[in-house]
C-alpha cells in the first residue's frame, strides 16, 4: 500500500483562537470538529478537502505542552504551504494582517517567504520551481526555511 503523510498535529493554545487563525484568516476548511470529551475536540483543518495533509489542532492540555506551543521545531520553519500563486497569496495574506519575517526571496526550488502563526509557528509560503521534475507536492525540498 502506497504511504503518505495524512496528518500533522499542531499544538494550540485553544481551539477556538486556532481555529479563527487557520480558518479565517488562512481560509483553510474545516473538516472535522467533533467533541472527544471533556474539553478535548477532534480538529482537522486542510489548505483543500482532498490534496495534500491535514492539521490536527491539539489544545494544550499540561504544562510541557503549553510550553511547545510555536516550538515545536526549535524555532525552525515547522509547515510548508504551497501556492499555485505566490504573490497572490502573499498579498491576501499581508493583507489579513498575516507578519511575514522577510521579504519573499527566489531560492533554486521556487519563491518563499517566512510568515508566522499567532502561536509563534514559522511557516514557508511556497511556490515550487515550476519546472522541477517532480509533481507539486510530492518532491523533495531542502527544509531549509
Amino acid at each position: 500500500m502506497p504511504q503518505r503523510i495524512a496528518t500533522v498535529t499542531v499544538v494550540v493554545p485553544d481551539y477556538d483562537a486556532a481555529l479563527d487563525f487557520y480558518v479565517g484568516v488562512l481560509g483553510f476548511l474545516l473538516i472535522e470538529d467533533t467533541p472527544i470529551g471533556a474539553d478535548k475536540r477532534w480538529v482537522l483543518v486542510a489548505p483543500h478537502r482532498d490534496r495534500g495533509a491535514r492539521l490536527l489542532l491539539a489544545r494544550a492540555a499540561t504544562a510541557a505542552q503549553r510550553d511547545a506551543v510555536g516550538a515545536q521545531t526549535g524555532g525552525r520553519v515547522f509547515l510548508f504551504l504551497e501556492t499555485d500563486d505566490f504573490a497572490r497569496d502573499h498579498h491576501r495574506f499581508t493583507r489579513a494582517g498575516i507578519a511575514f519575517l522577510e521579504p519573499p526571496r527566489h531560492e533554486p526550488y521556487g519563491t518563499v517567504a517566512v510568515f508566522q502563526d499567532p502561536f509563534g509557528n514559522r511557516w514557508d509560503l511556497i511556490e515550487p520551481r515550476s519546472d522541477r521534475p517532480w509533481p507539486a507536492g510530492e518532491g523533495p525540498t531542502d527544509g531549509a526555511g
